[in-house]
């Protein structure tokens, strides 16, 4: 396919694609833009959040705010009031958060008890532990990962948006990003699943924390250099900005004991979709993706808008997309 091929091969194929930022040894070799985005404009990256929160958690370790990743949750929270009876919360650490294998009582996130609350880092603690102790079973979880945000204030004294904005966006030339909040069910709802365009937000909760498992704007361009700094091994433009350490652990492929993922394993909140080849991406419902390939030093982001049907978009990455920008190139 030629350039003018492919785009309309994504428009009637990939309907909810609004952005695509390729980038091959460090420039970028292909952008385009659908559904009436500029080449700035944001899109909820849904889950991909995820693994930016593990990026800012692994500068927090570098710069010794938190000690490691097998610091107890609740030593962040001395404060915290622990249920009667339950035994299991005092055993969990940063870890288990990041690698999803933290127990909750109950199935599934709580969204409505969590997002209700005035504090939804101690309605999150709520839910963590349970009767079966720790098991290191897979269990994935949105909502609730709120508590990796409580921790990041508490270690830096900074909200989450205002670490990421000093520590990552800013030094990777990303427009600093402003706290966005839902006054109601239903704002919060359309700010999920509506099709405009947005600015460069991440959605807050009551107290100022970003939501750490959904929630973040970004364009693909910016989103791209997230997984430039990830390939580069922490360092962009000559300047160390995440250990190389961080990385390496972060992508650490670790078995997922799920037929629901389609056999991918699990770093720290990100995909390794290649263990073999060290492929490994940011990914978020409705196709939002930072997919990295070490073996093609390639980065390639996708930024779509709300459509729960489609998932990770792994197989449209390496089947379609790559041999034919190759094809044009």
């Amino acid at each position: 396919m030629d350039q003018k091929e492919l785009y309309r091969h994504i428009q009637e194929s990939q309907p909810n694609i609004c952005q695509i930022s390729i980038l091959q040894n460090g420039r970028e070799i292909y952008s385009e833009q659908w559904n009436g985005y500029k080449r700035n404009d944001c899109t909820h990256i849904m889950s991909a959040t995820k693994s930016i929160m593990a990026l800012l958690t692994g500068i927090a370790i570098d710069h010794n705010m938190i000690g490691s990743v097998d610091d107890k949750v609740l030593s962040f929270f001395p404060e915290y009031s622990v249920k009667r009876g339950e035994k299991t919360i005092y055993d969990i650490t940063i870890k288990h958060l990041l690698t999803m294998r933290a127990p909750y009582k109950g199935k599934g996130d709580s969204w409505t008890k969590v997002c209700s609350s005035d504090d939804w880092t101690t309605a999150s603690l709520d839910f963590l532990g349970g009767r079966k102790g720790i098991t290191d079973e897979f269990d994935y979880r949105t909502v609730c990962l709120h508590i990796l945000s409580g921790i990041l204030y508490r270690a830096s004294g900074m909200k989450t948006m205002d670490f990421a904005n000093r520590f990552l966006f800013t030094p990777l030339g990303v427009p600093e990003h402003e706290n966005y909040y839902a006054k109601t069910a239903e704002e919060h709802k359309q700010f999920t699943i509506g099709k405009a365009p947005k600015n460069n937000i991440w959605f807050a909760d009551p107290q100022g924390l970003g939501t750490p498992g959904y929630g973040l704007c970004m364009s693909a361009s910016d989103m791209a250099r997230i997984g430039q700094l990830c390939l580069n091994l922490g360092i962009w433009n000559g300047n160390r900005i995440i250990s190389e350490q961080w990385i390496r652990d972060m992508t650490k492929p670790r078995v997922v004991e799920s037929d629901m993922f389609r056999g991918m394993q699990y770093g720290y909140l990100w995909w390794i979709i290649h263990p073999d080849k060290n492929i490994y991406a940011a990914i978020g419902n409705s196709g939002n993706v930072i997919y990295v390939n070490p073996g093609l030093n390639m980065v390639v982001a996708v930024a779509s808008y709300f459509k729960p049907t489609v998932f990770d978009r792994v197989d449209f990455i390496e089947e379609v997309l790559i041999p034919s920008v190759h094809g044009i190139l």
